[in-house]
């Protein structure tokens, strides 16, 4: 009998990721018919979905030109991809074959029975993953981009360690703390370090790779803002500074994310770092979708940019200066799908609820970012609306893991709700 695994994937694998269809190297991929006319209907669709959509099916074009793709074709890391049609006799007693699901059902087990061998289903559909469980077929979620295996493991950006009273000294008298090469091996560059000494002295600082230094917070004078934690006072140092482009944001609600930013981006316009302010989200509903929205596009992005006019309120007392930003184009709104294409050069990008983003829609922003420009990436991993996507798969969560390491990127995960006591016990409690 053959070791070569066979594997069925799912649309939604499929336009999760448009690489996924030649990512299961040494094993055969079956791709269900009724699976490309779902794919079929998002080729027009906007952003990385409708890529997705058009990738896959001009890459199968291609592939017809090799053999005959309902027999199976080869390609160069030993995978080879058959396009199936549905075997509709084999839909368990029970399940209408007109579902789409459960006609890939009938699949899985015309395949399993016809090549005497185990077939699994890929899918990001948490739902039908449950559905193959209890008919005995096996199912996995497309687990690519996870690289964490449970939240405990996601980098928060800082580290307690023991440290000397004599370093201690040194750090606050020089402004800096040289590092060994052993003592600095365990850190992450621009991770911040908590210092404390067995005679109770403390020190807070950031490692840039060879060296702790001192915090920094360098906002314009205009902008009356304080941090009100050591978590906050860590994203300002990011914030404020120019040498570290990417910085990634995560915590509860009301945690002060949105509005720490918000005061760094308008203080980086008041210095001349930046000439305009971006600010992009996953446009993704709590709830029931209320419809289309009338209006232009600043019309139909204003519900959910509400936490920003909400924050400018909070600052300045009332919105007039939000507007006459906007007016002037210091604020530009862009919704995520509408990002590809463009280059932001001078501009302080905000990523508001990046956590209902993919690692493939925050790629495609990220690499938007052009000569002189920041980008922050804010969300709460624990408030995820976007199907297909949890805690440790989404956007946010992998691009904290994959530049934990970079010179260019800093992380913090503000740990304390600031917005009031009943939020943060409603975030601790609910």
């Amino acid at each position: 009998m053959s070791q070569r695994k066979v594997f069925i994937l799912d649309t939604s694998v499929l336009l999760y990721d448009k690489d996924s269809i030649h990512s299961f190297p040494e094993s055969d991929v079956v791709i269900p018919l009724i699976v490309l006319d779902e794919v079929d209907r998002f080729k027009e669709k906007h952003g990385v979905v409708g890529e997705a959509a058009r990738y896959v099916n001009r890459y199968l074009d291609d592939l017809r030109m090799k053999g005959n793709i309902h027999e199976g074709i080869e390609i160069d890391n030993g995978q080879t991809i058959k396009v199936e049609v549905n075997h509709n006799t084999f839909v368990p007693e029970g399940l209408s074959p007109s579902h789409a699901d459960n006609r890939i059902i009938g699949l899985a087990v015309g395949v399993s029975n016809e090549l005497e061998r185990q077939v699994t289903v890929i899918t990001k559909d948490i739902n039908f993953r449950v559905k193959c469980d209890a008919l005995g077929i096996n199912s996995e979620d497309y687990n690519k981009d996870k690289i964490v295996h449970s939240e405990s493991q996601i980098y928060n950006g800082q580290k307690l360690i023991t440290v000397s009273k004599e370093n201690i000294d040194k750090f606050f008298s020089n402004k800096e703390l040289i590092l060994t090469s052993e003592e600095s091996s365990s850190l992450s560059v621009n991770q911040f370090i908590i210092g404390k000494s067995d005679c109770g002295s403390s020190m807070m600082g950031r490692f840039d790779g060879e060296k702790i230094v001192h915090l920094k917070s360098d906002l314009n004078d205009l902008i009356k803002t304080s941090p009100r934690n050591k978590e906050q006072k860590f994203a300002l140092d990011l914030l404020t500074d120019m040498n570290i482009p990417l910085v990634t944001l995560t915590g509860i609600a009301g945690s002060g994310k949105t509005y720490l930013t918000l005061m760094a981006a308008i203080s980086s316009l008041k210095s001349n770092h930046h000439e305009r302010i971006i600010i992009t989200r996953s446009i993704q509903p709590v709830g029931k979708d209320i419809g289309f929205l009338p209006g232009d596009m600043n019309d139909k992005m204003d519900p959910w940019l509400s936490p920003i006019s909400d924050n400018f309120r909070v600052a300045f007392k009332d919105i007039t200066y939000y507007n006459v930003m906007r007016d002037k184009g210091l604020i530009e709104v862009a919704p995520l799908s509408f990002i590809r294409g463009r280059t932001f050069n001078n501009t302080f990008i905000i990523v508001d609820e990046s956590q209902n983003s993919t690692i493939h829609e925050l790629k495609t922003i990220i690499t938007r970012v052009g000569e002189n420009s920041k980008i922050v990436l804010l969300g709460d991993i624990e408030q995820i609306d976007t199907p297909y996507i949890d805690s440790l798969s989404n956007g946010l969560t992998v691009v904290v893991e994959k530049f934990k390491n970079s010179t260019l990127s800093g992380h913090v995960t503000l740990l304390k709700g600031e917005r009031s006591k009943i939020a943060t016990e409603a975030s601790r409690l609910i």
